[in-house]
């Protein structure tokens, strides 16, 4: 894995989507074969020892990274969707945005009591999604064997909703 190239593959987007924010942009680096490669080896390598049965992927780009583990370590894929957009029951986990609250779910029979699950996501900004992810996990029975992105904005100090759990990221930003 090639760690130390990621940030080269990340276009960083100046005043969007309003002015002021540095919009750190995961489609450069996944449109390109290398940047795709690197990254999905690098999040298998942060979870080699880790003991797991299943990857949960957050939608959207979560899907991108965690089918793509969940394949190559032969491991079964939970997606976590918004709200009313899975077929079979499910159980639900709020969490807070900037402006109000939004709303995950997963299959109620995703993850079976005393399986260990890990986490996978584009981005840590403010940690709610991951969070709230990290809740259905635990009301389902299951454990949080780590929690692992790509990229990370420290800024944003999404990491402290997370200081129970095993967290990994890629690439650090300082900012938000």
């Amino acid at each position: 894995m090639k760690k130390e190239n990621l940030e080269d593959y990340v276009l960083t987007i100046p005043d969007f989507p309003e002015p002021g924010i540095m919009f750190r942009d995961i489609t450069s680096l996944i449109q390109d074969p290398d940047g795709l490669q690197d990254s999905v080896d690098g999040l298998i390598e942060v979870l080699k020892g880790v003991e797991f049965d299943k990857v949960l992927g957050l939608e959207s780009r979560g899907f991108i990274f965690g089918t793509a583990i969940a394949y190559a370590l032969h491991k079964g894929f939970v997606p976590v969707r918004k709200k009313g957009k899975l077929p079979r029951e499910t159980v639900s986990a709020r969490y807070d945005l900037e402006y109000g609250q939004a709303e995950i779910e997963i299959h109620k029979d995703s993850i079976k009591k005393g399986e260990r699950v890990v986490i996978i996501d584009d981005l840590i900004a403010t940690g709610g999604t991951i969070e709230a992810s990290c809740k259905l996990v635990e009301e389902l029975g299951g454990e949080v064997a780590m929690i692992a992105v790509v990229m990370e904005l420290a800024g944003l100090n999404g990491r402290k909703k997370l200081d129970k759990y095993n967290v990994k990221s890629l690439i650090t930003y300082e900012g938000k």
